[in-house]
Protein backbone atom coordinates (compact mmCIF):
# COMPACT_ATOMS: atom_id res chain seq x y z
CA UNK A 1 0.00 0.00 0.00
CA UNK A 2 1.47 3.27 -1.06
CA UNK A 3 1.44 5.66 1.63
CA UNK A 4 0.37 9.54 0.51
CA UNK A 5 3.26 12.03 -0.17
CA UNK A 6 4.30 13.96 3.03
CA UNK A 7 2.36 17.03 4.17
CA UNK A 8 2.30 20.11 2.07
CA UNK A 9 4.96 22.45 3.44
CA UNK A 10 5.83 25.84 1.81
CA UNK A 11 8.26 26.32 -1.57
CA UNK A 12 11.79 26.90 -0.07
CA UNK A 13 14.49 28.02 -1.85
CA UNK A 14 18.15 27.66 -1.25
CA UNK A 15 18.44 31.12 0.15
CA UNK A 16 15.43 30.68 2.55
CA UNK A 17 17.22 27.57 3.69
CA UNK A 18 20.98 29.05 4.36
CA UNK A 19 18.83 31.85 6.16
CA UNK A 20 17.35 29.76 8.39
CA UNK A 21 19.95 27.49 9.12
CA UNK A 22 22.61 30.25 9.16
CA UNK A 23 19.96 31.11 12.11
CA UNK A 24 20.38 27.40 13.83
CA UNK A 25 24.02 27.40 13.90
CA UNK A 26 24.09 31.01 15.48
CA UNK A 27 22.48 29.34 18.23
CA UNK A 28 24.64 26.08 18.05
CA UNK A 29 27.66 28.43 18.43
CA UNK A 30 26.04 30.32 21.21
CA UNK A 31 25.25 27.43 23.56
CA UNK A 32 28.80 26.03 22.52
CA UNK A 33 30.20 29.37 24.43
CA UNK A 34 27.35 30.79 26.84
CA UNK A 35 26.46 26.79 28.23
CA UNK A 36 28.78 24.56 27.04
CA UNK A 37 26.68 22.48 25.76
CA UNK A 38 27.93 20.24 22.30
CA UNK A 39 26.60 23.15 19.59
CA UNK A 40 23.75 21.96 18.20
CA UNK A 41 21.17 24.21 16.83
CA UNK A 42 17.45 24.21 15.91
CA UNK A 43 14.61 26.34 14.24
CA UNK A 44 11.03 25.03 13.50
CA UNK A 45 9.65 27.46 10.74
CA UNK A 46 5.97 27.92 9.56
CA UNK A 47 5.28 29.20 6.44
CA UNK A 48 7.80 32.64 6.26
CA UNK A 49 8.03 32.44 10.32
CA UNK A 50 10.06 31.26 12.95
CA UNK A 51 7.95 29.66 16.00
CA UNK A 52 10.83 27.63 17.67
CA UNK A 53 14.18 26.91 17.99
CA UNK A 54 16.19 25.21 20.49
CA UNK A 55 19.81 24.62 21.18
CA UNK A 56 21.14 21.36 23.04
CA UNK A 57 20.48 21.42 26.98
CA UNK A 58 21.29 17.58 27.92
CA UNK A 59 23.97 18.94 30.18
CA UNK A 60 22.41 22.10 31.81
CA UNK A 61 19.05 20.36 32.14
CA UNK A 62 20.50 16.89 33.40
CA UNK A 63 18.28 15.50 30.56
CA UNK A 64 19.31 13.20 28.23
CA UNK A 65 16.18 13.82 25.66
CA UNK A 66 17.07 17.58 25.68
CA UNK A 67 18.73 17.39 22.18
CA UNK A 68 18.38 20.64 20.30
CA UNK A 69 15.41 19.61 18.39
CA UNK A 70 13.51 18.13 21.12
CA UNK A 71 13.34 21.53 22.77
CA UNK A 72 11.88 23.18 19.91
CA UNK A 73 9.40 20.31 18.74
CA UNK A 74 7.97 21.19 22.45
CA UNK A 75 8.35 25.37 22.26
CA UNK A 76 6.33 24.52 18.62
CA UNK A 77 3.71 22.67 20.48
CA UNK A 78 3.32 25.22 22.49
CA UNK A 79 3.57 27.77 20.08
CA UNK A 80 0.77 26.48 18.02
CA UNK A 81 -1.28 24.93 21.01
CA UNK A 82 -1.14 21.79 18.94
CA UNK A 83 1.12 18.51 19.41
CA UNK A 84 1.24 18.19 15.36
CA UNK A 85 3.49 20.08 13.66
CA UNK A 86 2.03 19.84 10.27
CA UNK A 87 3.49 22.20 7.47
CA UNK A 88 6.57 23.01 9.77
CA UNK A 89 9.92 22.96 8.36
CA UNK A 90 12.93 21.73 11.14
CA UNK A 91 16.62 23.06 10.20
CA UNK A 92 18.99 21.34 12.30
CA UNK A 93 22.83 21.46 12.24
CA UNK A 94 23.17 18.02 13.09
CA UNK A 95 21.92 15.29 11.72
CA UNK A 96 19.14 13.73 13.81
CA UNK A 97 19.40 10.35 15.91
CA UNK A 98 17.01 8.15 16.50
CA UNK A 99 15.26 9.43 19.36
CA UNK A 100 14.68 13.10 17.37
CA UNK A 101 14.18 11.36 13.78
CA UNK A 102 10.92 9.50 16.25
CA UNK A 103 9.98 12.61 17.52
CA UNK A 104 9.47 14.44 13.81
CA UNK A 105 7.86 11.63 12.87
CA UNK A 106 5.32 11.89 15.33
CA UNK A 107 5.16 15.51 15.22
CA UNK A 108 4.07 14.74 11.42
CA UNK A 109 7.20 17.61 10.72
CA UNK A 110 6.72 18.58 6.69
CA UNK A 111 10.55 18.91 6.26
CA UNK A 112 13.90 18.26 7.75
CA UNK A 113 16.87 20.44 6.58
CA UNK A 114 20.13 19.82 8.47
CA UNK A 115 24.03 20.43 8.14
CA UNK A 116 26.67 17.68 9.02
CA UNK A 117 26.00 14.12 8.73
CA UNK A 118 26.45 12.21 12.55
CA UNK A 119 28.37 8.70 11.37
CA UNK A 120 27.87 7.86 15.26
CA UNK A 121 24.01 7.88 15.68
CA UNK A 122 22.97 9.73 12.26
CA UNK A 123 19.14 8.31 11.54
CA UNK A 124 18.91 9.84 8.03
CA UNK A 125 21.37 7.21 6.68
CA UNK A 126 24.72 7.62 8.47
CA UNK A 127 23.69 4.84 11.08
CA UNK A 128 19.35 3.96 10.58
CA UNK A 129 18.00 5.05 8.18
CA UNK A 130 14.31 6.71 9.93
CA UNK A 131 13.50 10.17 8.39
CA UNK A 132 12.52 8.30 4.98
CA UNK A 133 11.50 4.65 6.00
CA UNK A 134 8.65 3.67 3.90
CA UNK A 135 7.80 1.59 7.29
CA UNK A 136 6.27 4.81 8.91
CA UNK A 137 3.01 6.27 8.76
CA UNK A 138 4.58 9.79 7.98
CA UNK A 139 7.45 10.53 5.72
CA UNK A 140 9.19 13.87 5.69
CA UNK A 141 10.80 15.96 2.77
CA UNK A 142 14.35 15.81 3.95
CA UNK A 143 17.73 18.11 2.71
CA UNK A 144 20.99 16.92 4.20
CA UNK A 145 24.11 19.35 3.88
CA UNK A 146 22.80 23.05 4.13
CA UNK A 147 25.94 24.57 6.59
CA UNK A 148 27.86 21.15 7.06
CA UNK A 149 31.16 22.82 6.98
CA UNK A 150 30.04 25.38 9.31
CA UNK A 151 28.14 22.79 11.58
CA UNK A 152 31.29 20.33 11.85
CA UNK A 153 33.67 22.86 12.17
CA UNK A 154 32.02 23.92 15.19
CA UNK A 155 31.88 20.31 16.50
CA UNK A 156 35.10 19.87 15.69
CA UNK A 157 36.06 22.77 17.63
CA UNK A 158 34.04 22.02 20.73
CA UNK A 159 35.04 18.78 21.13
CA UNK A 160 38.83 19.48 20.07
CA UNK A 161 38.58 22.10 23.29
CA UNK A 162 37.13 19.01 25.79
CA UNK A 163 40.06 16.90 24.46
CA UNK A 164 42.83 19.50 25.45
CA UNK A 165 41.58 20.43 28.83
CA UNK A 166 41.30 16.78 29.59
CA UNK A 167 45.23 16.55 28.32
CA UNK A 168 46.10 19.44 30.36
CA UNK A 169 44.65 17.80 33.51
Amino acid sequence: MALPPPAAVAEYSDASDQHWMAKALRIAARAAVRDDEVPVGCVIVHGDRLIAAGANRNISAKDPTAHAEVVALRRAGRKLDNHRLIGTTLYVTLEPCAMCAMAMIHARVGRVVYGAHDPKTGADGSVFDLLQSPRHNHRLAVRAGVGADQAAALLRQYFGAKRAAARAR
